[in-house]
């Protein structure tokens, strides 16, 4: 890998964004649709603590579930798959119900009233500040994110960045990250050494590690992001991948 690069991949919730304030809140409100019970907002830091361990949307209000139903955290942070499969069959609903439920009202929210909605949103002032000094100068960085690029894009004109949209990949192109990594390389076209990739979320990351054309690209693990400390644990042991700080995103390339 190289001492520095010339293309930086960067994840925007759990990298530039913080957005787990949203996340609760379009739970709470997808959980008190489906079970007649109002979740307590103290839950917020269980919350918080938990939601690395899911992979998709749909999983949040069975996590608030948990939590009214007495899993320990510990437990749930070591076994959320088998949890997650038992609480289905236990309370006998669909994925696609959960799914639909808390898709369409984040829909009917941001339909009716976005700006309370980007308001949930915060950033992690450090990283900004080092993404408004990539756009001041020849840097080369992207941002790859499940949100809908729109949102990004109104977002971050709240903190006064104006990133170009060629370069804000979102939701809507629906392809896993290590394929928009890919085409991005083809399209320039660059050596994969010359990209590094910053993302919270660690199964994107190995699935990146897994494609034999993407070797050489640098992967980091966000520490500051979505992840807990036992994926923060594997990756130390890891050759490839490397644990980033937020002081170290904000330094130097020499730094990381």
């Amino acid at each position: 890998m190289n001492q520095s690069p010339r293309i930086l991949a960067l994840d925007f919730d759990g990298v530039l964004c913080d957005g787990m304030i949203e996340y609760f809140q379009i739970s709470k409100r997808t959980y008190e649709t489906l079970w007649p019970e109002i979740i307590p907002e103290d839950f917020f830091p269980r919350f918080s603590q938990l939601r690395p361990v899911i992979e998709t949307g749909w999983e949040m209000p069975l996590l608030l579930r948990s939590l009214v139903l007495g899993i320990p955290d510990g437990e749930a942070l070591n076994n959320w798959p088998s949890i997650r499969q038992n609480l289905l069959e236990r309370e006998k609903i669909a994925k696609k119900v959960l799914s639909n439920a808390l898709d369409g009202l984040r829909d009917r929210w941001i339909e009716s009233d976005l700006e309370s909605w980007l308001a949930l949103h915060q950033f992690y002032q450090p990283a900004i500040d080092r993404l408004a000094s990539f756009l001041d100068s020849d840097f080369l960085v992207y941002i790859i994110t499940t949100k809908e690029s729109r949102f990004v894009k109104r977002l971050l004109q709240k903190v006064a960045i104006n990133f170009p949209a060629a370069r804000l990949i979102g939701k809507e192109i629906k392809q896993p990250k290590y394929l928009t990594i890919q085409q991005i390389l083809a399209d320039l076209p660059e050596s994969p050494a010359n990209l590094w990739f910053v993302e919270d979320r660690l199964d994107a990351l190995e699935l990146v590690q897994q494609q034999a054309d993407l070797n050489d690209v640098g992967l980091y693990l966000a520490d500051w992001g979505y992840n807990t400390a036992q994926m923060r644990q594997k990756v130390a042991q890891d050759t490839r991948i490397k644990l980033l700080s937020l002081s170290q995103f904000a330094a130097d390339f020499t730094h990381w």
